[in-house]
């Protein structure tokens, strides 16, 4: 129990936000939904990592949490660089539409 919500609630939401997430990836065309679905699914594995982290009394998950952060935030800032870019070219961010780039 942490907080009296059982680690249970904890595994079935970020199992919820995971799937959620990956369905998004998988079936979205849009580059922009893509990006938010990655940092959907990201923050479901940062869910778990600080519950377990505070179920065990241990600090490191929440380490790994810090260092997920830094590099989804590099990620959201290389990625929506390479969009702005995808966009000025093609006047579209339909993920689709960039298999013809490599023409």
């Amino acid at each position: 129990m942490i907080n009296g919500i059982s680690i249970n609630m904890y595994l079935l939401l970020s199992t919820v936000l995971f799937i959620i997430g990956a369905v998004g990836v998988m079936a979205r065309r849009n580059t922009i939904i893509l990006f938010m679905c990655i940092e959907l699914m990201l923050n479901a594995v940062n869910l778990l990592l600080v519950a377990f982290s505070a179920l065990h009394n241990d600090s490191s998950g929440q380490v790994f949490v810090f260092f997920i952060m830094a590099v989804a935030a590099a990620e959201v800032a290389v990625g929506l660089a390479i969009l702005s870019m995808i966009y000025r070219n093609s006047k579209s961010i339909d993920s689709d539409l960039l298999s013809k780039l490599k023409h």
